[in-house]
């Protein structure tokens, strides 16, 4: 189960409200969904959990590049949601990668005559396109634990050290060093 909550800073203070991420396939769809919600390009946090799984926060000012924290990137990595967060570039991957590996992969898939010509694998059944697929595919290419910028909500009173040790309930203590928590528990 999950729960999504977005928390625009006002003038006023912080407003909430829960958000449902059924047409969310990219990061792009959540930036713009937090940019749609934000008051005069002010900050929109954008908080994501999987039942005491993990967490993530997105941090979306006006129209910087959106600040990503994800609280344990293996966890994660086997959800929709937590894929969405996961992007290339926060795992310190070439942009692309996938597409090479679904390459690979399709040449891992080949008949045998088509491996034997020389275009697709160099006659040795896609053996070494099979190897390189198994080197990429390596479960550790997500790390467990904390990955992202662990000072995302530094300046808005929550240090990084404290959002490193954050776990279960990580919402209820964001809210309450943003003092929003009132208007959270409005939308939970």
């Amino acid at each position: 189960m999950y729960f999504a909550a977005l928390l625009a800073r006002t003038e006023d203070g912080w407003e909430a409200s829960d958000t449902e991420l059924d047409d969310v396939e990219a990061l792009s769809d959540l930036t713009d969904l937090a940019r749609d919600a934000s008051v005069d390009e002010d900050t929109v946090l954008v908080y994501i959990e999987q039942e005491d799984a993990w967490f993530g926060v997105v941090r979306v000012d006006g129209e910087e590049d959106p600040r990503i924290y994800v609280s344990d990137a293996a966890a994660a990595a086997r959800s929709s949601y937590g894929e969405i967060l996961l992007t290339d570039e926060l795992l310190g991957r070439e942009p692309g990668a996938e597409d090479e590996i679904a390459a690979l992969e399709e040449l891992v898939g080949l008949e045998d005559d088509e491996a034997d010509d020389p275009e697709f694998g160099h006659g040795d059944d896609g053996a070494t396109a099979r190897r390189a697929v198994e080197a990429d595919d390596d479960p550790d290419a997500v790390p467990a634990g904390p990955i992202g910028d662990a000072s995302i909500l530094a300046d808005l009173g929550l240090s990084e050290q404290a959002l490193l040790t954050l776990r279960t309930d990580a919402l209820a203590e964001i809210a309450d060093a943003l003092g929003a928590d009132e208007v959270l528990e409005s939308v939970r």
